[in-house]
């Protein structure tokens, strides 16, 4: 007679950050220590000495007063390290929200809900960048 295999499955919560051209894709697992890790790097070794930036990406379990309760595991692709530390913010907030939707009126009116909109703008012809001019001369 064949054993059945029983597995237990970890309970998770996904959230999706966007901002400028930074995707993140966050995943919060309830019952943890609270650690962060970044492209599987810890926060301190990917961001190296920028606090500010690690303060954003705290800011919605300070926030919501849960940073030690879960581990948080992050994917982050595209932008710069402001831009990315903004996605993993979004994320970590649409997936506190999944986890725990009492808290969505406290994440909403901090702002950490509302994805950012603002994008480089895209460069014209004619022109060296976006809105700059070659240099105009009358003669």
């Amino acid at each position: 007679m064949a054993t059945k295999k029983t597995t237990k499955k970890k309970v998770q919560f996904w959230g999706t950050g966007r901002r400028k051209h930074a995707v993140a894709r966050v995943r919060l697992i309830p019952e943890g220590e609270g650690t962060i890790i970044i492209n599987k790097k810890t926060i301190d070794e990917y961001f190296g000495g920028l606090e500010i930036v690690k303060s954003i990406v705290r800011q919605p379990l300070t926030l919501t007063e849960t940073l030690g309760n879960y581990d948080v595991y992050v994917n982050v692709a595209g932008g710069g390290y402001n831009g990315q530390a903004g996605a993993i913010r979004h994320g970590i907030a649409r997936a506190l929200v999944e986890a725990q939707p009492e808290l969505k009126t406290d994440i909403k009116k901090a702002g950490f809900l509302t994805r950012d909109p603002r994008m480089k703008e895209r460069k014209k012809y004619g022109l060296k960048k976006a809105r700059k001019a070659p240099q105009f001369s009358k003669r």
